[in-house]
């Protein structure tokens, strides 16, 4: 899944990043800000430029923070807000499809977007790799916590609670005096990861 999320913000990330490239610096093709902010005094914009620089800005700013994976939501939040924009204001007349310049490039936007939101930026991101993915979440897998059972065994009993976040501190076992295998040290260390983690994410609630 982590390569799924890599291989899609990757595309949507670095093409959008690309389209507001054309309106910042007239690449790909564009028309920089000086013909973007004609177009945008057209729809009644105004000042022109300042507006094709904020949009041009956004989408900049939004895919580099995508493709990368940093800051959580703000990426695709950002993408969204942009891409609704231009769809209302350019597009939706059109209808649909791109070939009458419809709104199909920012709805297929706005739709990869709100999933990213959702999905998360995955392991292979500048999230996981800095650890901001907890503050804006969940593991690096998903934007929402998942709920694992944490076992703990003592004398005998069993007991389970309920964690918002997978522990996955390694059990190991050693033989006793009696010749059956107890639980080791780390099985006491997963058990207080769980309640610490279970206890971290409350607060951040």
């Amino acid at each position: 899944m982590d390569t799924g999320i890599l291989i899609a913000r990757l595309v949507v990330g670095l093409v959008m990043a690309a389209h507001g490239s054309q309106k910042l610096f007239g690449w790909f093709g564009g028309h920089g800000l000086a013909g973007t902010g004609g177009f945008f005094e057209m729809l009644g914009f105004r000042p022109g430029r300042l507006f094709a620089l904020a949009a041009g800005a956004t989408e900049v700013l939004s895919g580099v923070l995508v493709a990368a994976g940093f800051l959580g939501p703000i990426g695709p939040a950002l993408m969204l807000s942009v891409m609704i924009v231009a769809a209302v204001t350019v597009h939706w007349k059109n209808g649909y499809f791109a070939t009458s310049n419809g709104i199909e490039l920012p709805a297929m936007f706005s739709v990869a977007a709100i999933a990213l939101a959702f999905t998360g930026f995955g392991q292979f991101s500048l999230d996981a790799l800095t650890g901001l993915d907890a503050m804006f979440g969940g593991p690096t897998t998903g934007a929402y916590p998942r709920t694992c059972t944490c076992t703990r065994r003592s004398r005998g009993r069993v007991s389970k609670s309920r964690s918002t976040t997978c522990c996955h501190v390694p059990r190991t076992r050693r033989p006793s005096t009696s010749g059956t295998e107890t639980e080791g040290p780390t099985s006491a260390a997963r058990t207080c990861a769980c309640a610490l983690s279970s206890a971290l994410r409350r607060l951040w609630a």
